[in-house]
């Protein structure tokens, strides 16, 4: 995402270098192109002319320090402009009644129940909530259908009155069904248009009036661009929504809706959709976004995404096998599904900082992992819990089964046998000892 506001960003910011001090003209100069570059990616030109226009205004009353180049300088201060466009902080979700209710609104096409079934996902998972979905989408053929896959997919309920049209009535119900139970947040899916329309405006508006939900989400395809602002607007205008769901954002290079969204309808970007799968959702966090459109990365949202994965019993378990050099394909396998469940590969790689530029050009594959798991599955339990006893006859019947060469399978037991010798020699080391690389490191640096 922002591949090419980024680049156009630095390329801008290059426009100070070598300059002793800032003044007006390299200032004006640079902030031209940075206008130009934030009207290519789709941001709204008078937030876009807005922004320039703060820039320079606080890039011209700064005194440049000796120790910061002027071009550092204006990096500085087009982050921290850049954080306040989108909101200055993360805004969480208000869910203190019993149950909280979070009403969903948007087009259809927006990704409104995906995100429903994430977000479920989300707050079971991280919050250890108990949610309830509920199908109040009465309209769309297979709705209902999809809205119970999703929730089957993440192990949350689905409460559906199938043959009943009335989402008022449907609501207030599954609200009935969740105070009796042990659902303590529920999440109304609901009907989307190809185009705002009055019907489906009043439709969500008496839901709103009569379900008084803790939080009005809108759902908006950030790929949209300056289409998805303009609706956004439209629904602010007639629900007052109190947050904004911007989906895609994972194939949205430009990001204008991202960047304009904020300002102009003046409520919190709270959640972004970063992929297919059910785990691919991130809380917004403006300054961490500012960080990866300017090419810093992204490390702690990428360890927070690890840490979901990350189960403290199994960990355990690991970490013995690995002392005692027991580390098998089964456990490789294990490391590997929960990498897979991360994200997009390539995404992962550009919240390190300086990899994201690197890598840019380069095609990773998302299932680059597919041929490593085809030679697993084609070793027989006996193989996979014992590596050593795979000789070359061995190898040779894997390959054939996993339809591989015998180099790939060579190539991958050498990599395991590694990867096993490195597992080894960390989980052996002391706290102490890892203290002591750890400050050596920071020594040769």
């Amino acid at each position: 995402m922002f591949e090419n506001l980024s680049e156009r960003l630095e390329r801008s910011f290059k426009i100070l270098k070598g300059e002793g001090k800032i003044t007006e003209i390299n200032v004006a100069e640079t902030l031209k192109d940075v206008r130009r570059a934030l009207l290519d990616a789709d941001v709204n030109y008078k937030v876009a002319k807005s922004f320039t226009d703060t820039v320079k205004q606080k890039a011209m009353g700064m005194n440049v320090l000796t120790a910061v180049k002027p071009s550092q300088l204006m990096v500085k201060i087009v982050h921290d402009e850049l954080t306040e466009l989108m909101g200055g902080k993360a805004v969480d979700l208000n869910l203190q009644s019993r149950p909280a209710i979070i009403l969903m609104s948007g087009l259809q096409g927006s990704g409104k129940t995906t995100f429903s079934g994430k977000l479920a996902n989300l707050l079971k998972t991280r919050q250890h909530k108990q949610p309830l979905l509920v199908a109040c989408d009465v309209y769309r053929p297979a709705a209902i259908e999809q809205l119970k896959v999703v929730g089957q997919t993440v192990g949350v309920d689905v409460y559906t009155e199938e043959g009943n049209k009335n989402v008022v009535e449907i609501a207030q119900n599954a609200i009935r069904k969740a105070k009796q139970g042990s659902y303590n947040v529920v999440i109304v899916d609901t009907a989307g248009r190809l185009a705002v329309d009055e019907e489906m405006m009043d439709e969500i508006s008496r839901l709103k009036q009569a379900i008084q939900p803790d939080e009005t989400l809108f759902v908006v395809d950030s790929m949209t661009g300056q289409d998805a602002v303009n609706t956004a607007k439209e629904f602010n205008d007639r629900l007052d929504f109190d947050g904004v769901v911007l989906t895609k954002l994972d194939g949205d290079t430009r990001g204008g809706a991202a960047l304009s969204i904020r300002t102009v309808v003046t409520k919190p970007i709270k959640f972004v959709g970063t992929g297919e799968k059910m785990e691919a959702i991130d809380v917004f966090h403006p300054e961490r976004m500012a960080d990866r459109i300017l090419g810093m990365g992204d490390v702690v949202s990428l360890v927070e995404r690890a840490q979901m994965q990350f189960d403290e019993e199994e960990a355990k378990k690991l970490e013995k096998k690995i002392r005692k050099n027991k580390f098998d394909f089964d456990d490789f396998m294990g490391q590997i599904q929960q990498i897979k469940k991360m994200g997009n590969i390539k995404e992962l790689a550009s919240m390190i900082p300086g990899v994201g530029k690197a890598i840019k050009d380069i095609d990773i594959d998302d299932n680059a992992f597919k041929q490593i798991e085809a030679i697993i599955q084609s070793m027989t339990p006996k193989e996979r819990q014992n590596p050593d006893i795979i000789n070359q006859s061995r190898r040779l019947r894997i390959a054939r089964g996993s339809g591989t060469k015998i180099e790939d399978v060579n190539r991958l037991m050498k990599q395991f046998d590694q990867t096993r010798k490195m597992m080894k020699m960390v989980s052996g080391m002391g706290s102490s000892k890892m203290a002591q690389m750890a400050a050596a490191m920071k020594m040769k640096h």
